[in-house]
C-alpha cells in the first residue's frame, strides 16, 4: 500500500477535523466514494489506447459529460442514458465502483475523474488515450460546490457563504484548489490527446460542442443523431432521467430537499450569491494564482 494513502485521524491537533474526508497526496477526497483501495487501484490502472477520460475539477459539467460522451459513441442511440445508472455508465476512475464495474465496460472505455495530472495513473502518459478538460467558472463552482455540500450527507456541512468561499480558496475542499487543477492540466506534452473546453461554451452552443467532441474522438454523428443528443442532453432532460439526475441515491446520502443535485445548469450564478466584497476579494485571489499563464477564459470578460 502506498505510503502517501493515509487518514487525517492519525495525528494532529483536531483528529476529527476530517472525518468524512481521506487525505490523498494532500487533497481532501469523500470517503463515501473513495478508499485507499480504490486509490492504489488507480495508481495502478492499466489505460489502454482507446480510453477516454473526461477531466474535471468538482462541479463543473461532469454529470453532464456522464451523459454526452456515451450518447456520441452510440451514435445518438439513448440505450445507455435511459438504462444504466451515470456512475457505471461512465465511472470515476478513483472511485470505488470502478472496480466493481470494469469488466462490464465496453471499449472505447470512458471515465471521468478530478484527479490532477501527475496522479493519474503511470500507464496512462505513454498510452494514448484521449482527454477532454471542461473548465467551468470558479465563482460557479463555488456556488455550486457550496449547495452540494448542504445536501450531501457524506460531505462537511458548508458552514456560512463566506466561510466556505474562503476555504475554497485556500484549496481547504475537495481536491484542493481550482487554480492548481487548471494549471496542472494545462501547458502538457499532450499533443492533440487533449481537447479543451469551457462549461460556458457548451451552454452557449451545445450544438457546437457536440461536433468538437463528436470529431475529436473520430465519431461523426449525422445531423439527425446530433439533433437528437443535443435535445436529450438539454438540463431539463436530464434532470427528469433517474439514470442521471441522483433520484437513485437514498435521501439519507443526498437529500434533494435541501438542494436538488441538478440544481440549475447556468452560467453567472455567483451574480445571486457574492458581495461585492467577495467577488472582489475572489477575483483578486484568482487572478494572482493564473499570473503568468495565457488562460483566456470567457468569463474574464464579464
Amino acid at each position: 500500500m502506498s505510503s502517501v494513502l493515509h487518514t487525517p485521524e492519525q495525528g494532529g491537533d483536531h483528529p476529527m477535523e476530517h472525518s468524512n474526508y481521506l487525505v490523498y497526496h494532500g487533497l481532501l477526497l469523500p470517503r463515501a466514494v473513495h478508499s485507499q483501495d480504490s486509490l492504489q487501484y488507480a495508481e495502478n490502472f492499466q489505460v489502454q489506447d482507446e480510453d477516454i477520460f473526461v477531466v474535471t475539477y468538482p462541479k463543473s459539467g461532469t454529470t453532464w459529460m456522464q451523459e454526452i460522451i456515451p450518447l456520441i459513441l452510440s451514435g445518438g442511440d439513448l440505450t445507455p442514458v435511459h438504462t444504466i445508472p451515470n456512475w457505471d455508465r461512465v465511472p470515476w476512475l478513483e472511485e470505488t465502483r470502478t472496480s466493481l464495474v470494469i469488466d462490464k465496460m465496453r471499449c472505447p472505455r470512458v471515465f471521468v475523474t478530478h484527479l490532477p495530472y501527475h496522479l493519474m495513473p503511470r500507464s496512462f502518459f505513454s498510452s494514448k488515450a484521449k482527454v477532454i478538460y471542461v473548465t467551468r467558472n470558479p465563482k460557479d463552482v463555488a456556488v455550486s460546490s457550496f449547495y452540494f455540500h448542504k445536501m450531501a450527507s457524506f460531505l462537511d456541512d458548508p458552514g456560512l457563504f463566506d466561510k466556505f468561499l474562503n476555504k475554497f480558496l485556500s484549496g481547504q475542499v475537495l481536491f484542493g484548489k481550482w487554480t492548481d487543477h487548471v494549471k496542472c492540466w494545462r501547458n502538457l506534452d499532450l499533443g492533440d490527446r487533449i481537447l479543451y473546453i469551457t462549461y460556458e461554451e457548451m451552454l452557449q452552443d451545445l450544438k457546437g460542442a457536440l461536433v468538437r467532441f463528436s470529431r475529436f474522438l473520430n465519431r461523426e454523428l449525422t445531423l439527425e443523431a446530433l439533433e437528437k443528443v443535443a435535445e436529450h442532453c438539454s438540463f431539463n432532460n436530464m434532470k427528469n432521467n433517474t439514470m442521471s439526475n441522483y433520484s437513485l441515491v437514498p435521501e439519507d446520502i443526498m437529500d434533494s430537499s435541501k438542494s436538488p443535485f441538478l440544481r440549475r445548469g447556468v452560467s453567472g450564478d455567483w451574480k445571486n450569491h457574492f458581495s461585492p466584497e467577495q467577488e472582489a476579494k475572489f477575483s483578486a485571489v484568482i487572478k494572482e494564482e493564473v499570473k503568468g499563464t495565457s488562460f483566456k477564459f470567457p468569463w474574464d470578460e464579464e
